[in-house]
């Protein structure tokens, strides 16, 4: 690869308005497409390490595809948000493929709050009714805007439901979606008015830290889409058995999901569902080979390093071209 940059030329570091900037989510769901398209299989994902340590864990993320291969370094504190810092952190090191020298550095936490919901929506783009509308949205974090930012992208969302722990974040969030111009309200969780948003929901998503799940899965109708990605823990989940076993089920990989995805590990170790529930894999999806039958549809996602390797290559070339125009 020509015009890889050498340690001591000064590694570039991309901030997080910079990823944000090259890489906005239309483009981030293209580019995780296209390398699904062109043979990136995410069951060769190398298993990622996670290390218990006191303040939380510890998450080593490597992958690689094509000209680049990557490391992501995240590390999840459960008590930061009440220290006014982020729950998740964490450094991306893009490195090129050939010669595994170091090419970039990023911020890696906006490179994941970008990812996660790029990823949602490229199953949405596949999964969801094309006249979806209405959107509930469970929590109120980075996420859960994340998402209705990435979704809004695929289809023609024009209502938001926010339904969260917190009354005030929920509040602020519906704000923020009545401020972009859609119709938005918000309830706090322990408020079972919401239980009609879910019932006539088109796409629902799930943005939390819940480890049990967030609403009965019997309100879910026919057709609607489910995703979630808030748990990558074999104990935790936010869906409930019943909607695990009556949905059509994607994920991003199997390897990955019957390890570390707690909406389906607990259901099947409790004998509702076996490891065949499992309709396929993102990359199956993409290709058309997963029928989305008629009932629910659910995408459950634990985040895995080839989407941030993907992402990050896609920053870092628009970063090359911008200032290749700028030479």
């Amino acid at each position: 690869m020509n015009g890889v940059p050498h340690l001591d030329d000064g590694l570039p570091y991309l901030d997080g308005d910079t990823v944000r900037g090259l890489v906005p989510p239309g483009r981030a769901v293209q580019a995780l497409e296209d390398a699904l398209r062109g043979g990136l299989d995410p069951e060769t994902t190398p298993p990622r390490p996670v290390v218990d340590v006191p303040a939380g864990q510890l998450l080593l993320m490597p992958a690689f595809w094509g000209a680049y291969a990557g490391v992501k370094i995240a590390t999840v504190a459960p008590d930061n948000p009440r220290r006014g810092l982020p729950r998740i952190q964490a450094v991306h090191l893009l490195l090129d493929a050939a010669t595994l020298s170091p090419v970039a550095t990023m911020d890696g936490t906006a490179l994941t709050s970008l990812r996660t919901p790029a990823v949602s929506a490229l199953a949405v783009r596949r999964l969801a009714s094309p006249d979806a509308r209405s959107l509930v949205v469970f929590g109120s974090g980075p996420q859960a805007w994340g998402h209705v930012a990435a979704l809004r992208e695929e289809r023609p969302v024009d209502r938001v439901t926010v339904v969260a722990r917190d009354p005030g974040g929920a509040a602020r969030l519906a704000e923020r979606c009545a401020a972009e111009g859609l119709t938005a309200r918000s309830h706090p969780a322990s408020d079972p008015a919401w239980h009609r948003a879910v019932e006539e929901a088109d796409l629902i998503a799930c943005c939390t830290t819940a480890r049990t799940p967030l609403f009965p899965g019997r309100l879910v109708r026919d057709g609607a889409v489910v995703v979630a990605v808030g748990s990558h823990e074999p104990g935790a989940r936010e869906l409930d058995d019943d909607l695990v076993a009556r949905a059509v089920v994607v994920v991003e990989a199997r390897s990955a999901a019957l390890t570390e995805a707690g909406d389906l590990v607990v259901p099947i170790r409790d004998g509702r569902i076996t490891a065949d529930h499992l309709a396929g894999n993102l990359a199956e999806l993409v290709a058309g080979r997963v029928d989305p039958g008629s009932g629910p549809r659910v995408f459950k996602s634990v985040g895995m390093a080839w989407q941030d390797l993907v992402v990050a290559a896609a920053a870092y070339e628009a970063w090359t071209s911008r200032r290749g125009d700028l030479q």
